[in-house]
């Protein structure tokens, strides 16, 4: 018997491994390549990268999904059934829209995917820990989620792209709104129980104060949101600046506005009731705005809603996640290791964020090449990569590791330089043969480009070393008392590169060509690896026990 539940734990934790890698391809690079079929021009597809914002918030709703659970299905296995049944869903409604006719529609539902990706995450990595309370396992754990993850990208990075070319993208997303469907069911069946601890005297008023503050903390962003936008029509500075430098302007001032001022308002106060009722009063007057019908329906909602200011004031503290964030900020060096956690995977951030739309529209693959190379064929080398950068590490130590690996992420990027400056057929290129392996086939034989399988080498290896220093590094800076919201906090600024890049990027790669962009990336990367070096000290502490020496870097 205790060979069956140990089987059971880890066979739970590698489904969840693939059920967390499955979405984030379908609002990241596959849906690039919809995109970019569909005819959609390189600059919106750089902005709607912006779908995965909620990846880079998702610490702020984490201390909720850990105090409150769904009844039932005992901790955690609720939120997960509930996350991915949600998710089934969003894809198959984002299967029945065109980007191209429906680009709003389709941008809201791929925010909704990763949304619920985000929020399966955070369950994900809190069962993870729970169900495996043997540290021992911890090792072993984390090795298989991060193979059922890397297959699960292989399917919807790779493979889909294969399927695109013989069927159509509606029908891939339905296939893949089935699978999570089909995951969703086998954990709620299959998956351990884990009972969460009894609640202590006083935690349901606790709990009343989080969500108070929580909701005071949405409002301060949406105060902080709108009122920018509408400082910046008053402004008249849309008329002077080009279009795209004015909607990159009025992003990053939103989202600097408005992170301080959510923060502020979670903290309760009298900050907290202020923006409670404007952000009531401009949704009032948008529904005003919108026409009668949608007024007369919303309007009385939208009042009683504003009848809960009292209780907003009395209560209104997010203190799970304040606690966490000052436990947090009380390391030494703290906001140096956040500046260091984006800037480390920038440049392959950059780099990566229009890889998609410039091997099939810049360098004229077809889909099913750069499913094979960039996708299949690179995963399986991430994974190598990752394995051979996690025995590297037992010698090398965290800050040689982190070093090492930082450099050759940035030669990386030298390879699709090459490639954009020599174009596809340089080295010539190898004949792949039909298949059919029933789950996947390839109709007709393909070329596989011997200068591209090269750069996909170097990315992909270099990419999976680094990701192991780098989720080193994260896990070191978590506190154990608040180890699901660190996690989730640190998580989130390694994903700022990957999402606010994207709009950047697509302006940029159509100013300066992909030579251009590339080599451009290069110079990005370098000041992660500078930032290495610069806090070696800091880095090597983090490791270091107190009863022992210092790892000396030789």
């Amino acid at each position: 018997m205790p060979a069956l539940a140990r089987f059971r734990r880890f066979f739970a934790i590698l489904l969840l491994g693939f059920a967390s890698g499955l979405p984030l391809a379908l609002t990241g690079q596959a849906m690039q390549a919809w995109l970019t079929v569909d005819g959609v021009d390189l600059v919106t597809i750089g902005f709607l990268g912006l779908v995965g914002l909620p990846y880079t918030f998702k610490f702020l709703w984490a201390p909720l999904m850990d105090r409150f659970e769904p009844p039932w299905l005992g901790r955690r296995r609720g939120w997960l059934l509930l996350s991915q049944l949600a998710l089934g869903g969003v894809l198959f409604a984002m299967s029945g829209l065109s980007p191209h006719a429906n680009p709003a529609l389709f941008a809201l539902a791929a925010v909704g995917v990763a949304f619920l990706s985000a929020s399966q995450d955070v369950v994900v990595d809190a069962y993870r820990t729970d169900v495996l309370p043997d540290r021992s396992e911890h090792g072993l754990g984390a090795s298989i989620h991060v193979f059922g993850y890397r297959v699960a990208m292989i399917v919807s990075g790779g493979i889909a792209l294969i399927w695109a070319d013989q069927w159509d993208w509606p029908s891939v997303y339905r296939v893949m709104a089935a699978l999570m469907v089909g995951v969703a069911v086998i954990v709620a069946l299959g998956a351990p129980r884990i009972d969460g601890p009894a609640q202590p005297a006083g935690q349901q008023q606790a709990g009343q104060r989080e969500v108070a503050g929580f909701l005071a903390m949405l409002a301060g962003v949406a105060v902080g949101c709108l009122g920018v936008s509408l400082l910046a029509e008053a402004s008249g500075l849309a008329q002077t600046l080009p279009p795209n430098a004015w909607r990159l302007l009025v992003l990053f001032s939103q989202i600097g506005v408005a992170a301080p001022l959510a923060w502020a308002c979670a903290r309760g106060g009298r900050l907290a009731v202020l923006c409670w009722i404007a952000a009531h009063g401009f949704a009032a007057f948008w529904l005003l705005a919108q026409g009668y019908g949608w007024a007369q329906v919303l309007l009385p909602l939208l009042g009683l809603l504003l009848l809960s200011t009292p209780w907003i004031a009395r209560q209104a503290r997010f203190e799970t996640l304040n606690a966490s964030l000052v436990s947090y900020f009380s390391l030494p060096g703290a906001g140096a290791f956040l500046l260091l956690i984006v800037l480390y995977k920038l440049g392959d951030a950059f780099a990566g964020s229009l890889t998609t739309p410039f091997l099939i529209k810049g360098m004229g693959f077809t889909q099913a090449e750069v499913g094979i190379a960039n996708k299949i064929i690179g995963i399986w080398l991430t994974i190598f990569g990752a394995f051979l950068g996690g025995l590297l590490m037992l010698r090398l130590k965290l800050y040689r590791a982190l070093l090492v690996f930082g450099l050759l992420q940035l030669i990386s990027n030298a390879g699709f330089y090459v490639l954009a400056s020599l174009g596809k057929g340089a080295w010539g290129s190898v004949l792949v043969q039909p298949f059919d392996w029933t789950f996947v086939a390839l109709k007709e034989a393909a070329s596989l480009d011997w200068l591209l399988l090269t750069v996909i080498a170097g990315e992909n290896i270099s990419g999976g070393m680094g990701t192991v220093a780098f989720v080193g590094l994260l896990m070191a800076l978590c506190n154990s008392r608040f180890t699901a919201t660190h996690y989730a906090l640190l998580s989130a600024f390694s994903a700022v590169g990957r999402i606010y890049v994207s709009p950047l990027a697509g302006v940029l790669s159509e100013q300066l060509g992909w030579p251009g962009f590339f080599l451009l990336s290069i110079g990005i990367a370098t000041p992660g690896v500078l930032m290495v070096w610069f806090m070696r000290p800091s880095i090597l502490a983090l490791i270091q026990p107190s009863n022992s020496t210092p790892e000396s870097g030789k």
